[in-house]
């Protein structure tokens, strides 16, 4: 097996919210809570990395890794409006001095889906006033901790709004036909789809339409609104506009105080293809995706790349997986080729623009089956270095089994299994195969 080069980073990733536990201040904790809540669970204690990071970070250096990607919880850093936790800040200084004590570069994403509650309450990911409060978030982070931080993620997922958009207007229309058949007003027979292995997050789309309604009632006593503009949330155009100005406007107050921080936004992207009839959707999808976003990422110091699978259109849309792929739990088509076809596909439009892989993973209980898909992403990441392409690092998801957003704990992403009853680790067969990539 071929090494990769030392510069190479090769390591894992987590976000705050999946991992540490006790998450209070942050929007989505409040959404757990609340008795009509979407999420199948509560986040509770998590993997309580919060408390065990060291044991979790010495684990990913034992295993020849050399990245750690995390993310820095906004809700944790600025509880209240205006208002600083210097003692959190802390906590993730000692983070990352524990990844420096291990060898281990620390990449830093600032926003991973979740945000302070206040935020939301405030208008949340759709008003104006998000691009200036992320701005004075992302200088503080960069004035107190940035000394010791080479890279940062701005936002993760920045496409993800309209993707849930997307998804969420779909289903929308599934629910009216199935209500319109069942009243007697539409005799066609309404076709059902797997929307939610779609979207590269874990979302709940089980609810009935009543209990979403009642749910929309409790957003008003939470949030003060029936539809709060979390980061998960369907986005406007304009919403869309708006995280794109955030990045810009964190990127430059980053740079203000660290000039020599490389600074990247991550997006979602699915290695689109098409069949006949299918060329002018996915085409359209693809500028939605990834291509309309190049102007507002095109001066960074590294585009974050996250991948899970295909998608493929035909004439009448986004097509089934194929009767004989394998799936993962999370619905979505096992297909590691993907990969290395949007590496590719991102470097043609974003040419000389250094890719920096910060999620690629399988969510399955087979850890056979992960290290298959580990070989076969790495071989395809091995082939766009050799002909030239600037990868310059991978990070898998995610280090740990953890918590999958709205589908809980049921999801097994992880390269280390976790007890939660004990809060024991079990490292898998795939974390140390993962790390002899990097080993002599």
């Amino acid at each position: 097996m071929k090494k990769f080069e030392t510069s190479f980073l090769l390591g894992a990733a987590t976000a705050a919210h999946q991992v540490e536990g006790n998450n209070t201040n942050s929007d989505c904790w409040a959404m757990e809570q609340m008795e009509y809540s979407s999420f199948v669970e509560p986040s509770l204690d998590a993997v309580d990395h919060y408390n065990r990071y060291e044991e979790d970070i010495q684990m990913l250096a034992d295993a020849g890794l050399n990245a750690y990607r995390f993310s820095i919880e906004w809700a944790r850093i600025e509880p209240k409006k205006d208002h600083f936790d210097e003692a959190e800040v802390e906590h993730y200084r000692k983070v990352i001095a524990c990844c420096r004590e291990h060898n281990i570069e620390p990449i830093v994403t600032l926003h991973h889906f979740t945000s302070p509650k206040w935020l939301i309450c405030d208008g949340g990911w759709d008003d104006e006033m998000v691009v200036e409060r992320f701005a004075i978030y992302a200088k503080y982070i960069a004035e107190k901790l940035g000394e010791e931080l080479c890279y940062i993620c701005t936002i993760n997922e920045a496409n993800m709004r309209l993707q849930i958009r997307a998804i969420s207007e779909r289903f929308m229309k599934m629910m009216q036909a199935k209500a319109a058949k069942n009243t007697g007003l539409q005799q066609d027979s309404v076709k059902e789809e797997k929307l939610e292995g779609q979207v590269q997050v874990g979302i709940n789309l089980s609810d009935p339409m009543e209990r979403m309604k009642l749910s929309a009632m409790e957003n008003v006593k939470v949030f003060g609104t029936s539809q709060p503009h979390t980061f998960v949330s369907s986005a406007s155009d304009q919403g869309d506009v708006l995280v794109c100005k955030a990045h810009q406007a964190a990127k430059a107050a980053i740079k203000s105080v660290r000039p020599e921080i490389k600074v990247g936004i991550t997006l979602s992207v699915h290695d689109i293809q098409w069949i006949d009839g299918g060329e002018e959707r996915a085409k359209a999808e693809w500028e939605e995706e990834f291509s309309h976003y190049i102007p507002y990422i095109q001066e960074d110091d590294f585009f974050g790349l996250q991948n899970y699978t295909r998608s493929v259109y035909g004439s009448e849309g986004i097509q089934a997986a194929p009767k004989e792929a394998l799936l993962t739990q999370m619905d979505y088509e096992v297909y590691p080729e993907a990969l290395e076809h949007v590496i590719r596909k991102v470097n043609s439009e974003l040419p000389g623009m250094p890719i920096m892989i910060t999620e690629n993973g399988i969510a399955t209980s087979d850890d056979v089956q992960r290290i298959e898909f580990i070989k076969a992403v790495m071989d395809g990441v091995k082939n766009c270095i050799n002909d030239g392409i600037p990868v310059i690092g991978y990070c898998h998801w995610s280090l740990m089994d953890n918590f999958e957003w709205q589908k809980g704990y049921q999801m097994t992403f992880g390269l280390c299994a976790v007890d939660r009853t004990t809060q024991e680790r079990h490292p898998k067969g795939s974390l140390e195969f993962l790390g002899s990539y990097n080993k002599e």
